[in-house]
């Protein structure tokens, strides 16, 4: 299901933080949905995934500091958590899940370097 036919009603959810799939090829053209900047409400943060567990590629630091760069100019830099499409356990090798976390690390590092000072 395309994530922009449901997230406005996922928005009326009373939540603090909304977590969605940001990297799988199926969805990782969705960030376009945040373009509508007025979409969060005061507090609410999203929580994009940024690696996938669809594949057993590592993703490069710097694609995910790419990624959380571009949600952080659509929302706010504040209002962005770095997180994983989905749970990583049993879907893929315990090496490239963990792989995969410090690649997601690594990228937070060096976007919120550039983000935040």
């Amino acid at each position: 299901m395309p994530f922009e036919d449901i997230v406005d009603q996922c928005l009326q959810i009373k939540a603090g933080s909304f977590s969605f799939e940001a990297s799988s090829p199926r969805h990782g053209h969705e960030w376009r949905v945040w373009e509508k900047t007025d979409r969060l409400k005061a507090g609410q943060k999203i929580v994009p995934g940024f690696v996938s567990h669809s594949t057993n590629a590592v993703e490069h630091p710097q694609l995910i500091a790419d990624r959380i760069e571009l949600f952080a100019k659509l929302v706010g830099p504040e209002n962005v958590i770095a997180s994983t499409d989905c749970g990583l356990g049993g879907r893929l090798h315990e090496q490239i899940a963990w792989a995969k976390l410090e690649s997601l690390v690594e990228g937070a590092a060096i976007a919120s370097k550039r983000l935040f000072g």
